[in-house]
């Protein structure tokens, strides 16, 4: 009885309070802070960390800084547009959600909150192969909107039930994930005992105790349940034994002869996530995809890999328009993404930035990380004299060097 009422107690507590400090956020770096307070250490170190030494984490960010925008002026701007055509669809602003793992964790649902939120604002949003909403439910919510994040099984016959999976729901777009062919050495999780599923040991239970929206929520629900998953688990597992079957199955080496395959099996457009390389970029367009998203996984994997931002000019020039170019990793800034749009991305995708405010506020959280984006997407624009996207090009873009 007396656990119910503070559980309550606990929930009306932090709404009013998400409330109010939701009201006063002005930037994503807000949101982090929000976020931080509420998770546990072992939660919100899971969202920030990278691994190693962090260098990825650190490169991402310092690549963009070393990026000024060089403004135009004397030009008409009373009129600006932020929208972008993606493929076959015109959505609202040129950025939309990446695949952001183990959501529900840090907020139960958080993973139909962020499809929701992206259907709502007309981005689109990509579902995480680790994530812990399904695919169908995701489709029911955002049919038009979402897209799904393939991690190769070593069970090739998960992976292809996958693939029909997100077909049968009416998905647009399958995106390959391709740079975790091992698991990485995250170390802040080595040190605070996370791991998949989380095992909720006395230190790590003392320390949440002092996040109590947090505690109230996993109380209330346990280990979120990855339900893409478990009907490949054996029967009858439970969320932390469905946890352990994905373990069993990830991270597993994809090939380009896997690449050519689900080329074959999936017949709408197709993605690959994590090329770095210039001549991986040239092959992959050689097999047939629609669209390269370069990405270094949020500096989550290999820690001497070099920022998203400094290899998109190189694999652009490689390229060309054979395939459709599209980023993430280290975008905190409107800025940022304006950046990568006139280096040559046609789309650019936030993860961290959008989880903060899912870990922050829920569906309210992630709707004002969409807002603060586009709100500093256009102010830049106007600051920049770039009244639509289709003016952006790299004449915008100041380094030093000319």
């Amino acid at each position: 009885m007396y656990s119910l009422l503070w559980l309550c107690e606990a929930k009306k507590l932090e709404k009013r309070l998400i409330k109010m400090k939701l009201e006063k956020a002005i930037n994503i770096e807000d949101l982090h802070r929000m976020a931080r307070r509420r998770l546990p250490k072992v939660a919100f170190d899971f969202i920030e960390g990278g691994v190693e030494d962090e260098l990825g984490i650190a490169r991402n960010e310092s690549a963009f800084a070393r990026f000024c925008l060089m403004p135009r002026y004397l030009v008409d701007i009373a009129q600006r547009d932020q929208t972008a055509k993606l493929f076959d669809r015109v959505y609202a602003s040129p950025f939309g959600i990446s695949p952001t793992g183990a959501a529900g964790l840090f907020r139960p649902g958080a993973d139909l909150m962020l499809a929701e939120s992206a259907a709502r604002a007309n981005i689109p949003f990509i579902m995480s192969g680790a994530s812990t909403g399904s695919i169908e439910a995701a489709a029911r919510l955002a049919p038009t909107h979402t897209w799904y994040q393939l991690y190769a099984a070593r069970d090739a016959k998960i992976s292809e039930d996958l693939i029909r999976r997100a077909r049968d729901a009416g998905l647009g777009t399958l995106v390959l994930t391709v740079d975790v062919p091992v698991a990485s050495k995250r170390e802040r999780n080595m040190r605070n005992g996370f791991g998949r599923p989380l095992k909720m040991s006395l230190p790590i239970m003392l320390e949440a105790l002092m996040h109590p929206g947090w505690m109230a929520g996993y109380l209330r629900q346990g280990t979120p349940l990855m339900e893409n998953w478990a009907q490949y688990a054996p029967s009858g597992s439970n969320a932390d034994q469905v946890a352990d079957f994905v373990s069993s199955q990830m991270p597993s080496v994809a090939t380009w002869a896997d690449l050519e395959k689900f080329r074959k099996l999936w017949p709408r457009h197709l993605v690959i996530k994590g090329i770095l390389n210039k001549d991986d970029a040239v092959r992959a367009a050689d097999l047939g995809v629609d669209g390269i998203i370069v990405s270094n996984h949020g500096g989550r994997q290999l820690d001497r890999a070099p920022a998203s931002i400094e290899v998109l000019p190189l694999i652009r020039e490689a390229v060309g328009d054979r395939v459709t170019l599209m980023l993430d990793s280290g975008v905190r800034r409107g800025a940022d993404i304006l950046i990568a749009l006139a280096l040559g991305a046609r789309f650019v995708f936030v993860g961290r930035a959008t989880l903060y405010g899912a870990a922050a506020a829920g569906i309210p959280g992630v709707r004002k990380a969409i807002s603060i984006l586009r709100r500093e997407i256009d102010l830049t624009m106007g600051q920049i004299g770039c009244p639509s996207l289709d003016q952006l090009d790299s004449s915008f873009v100041y380094n030093g060097a000319r």
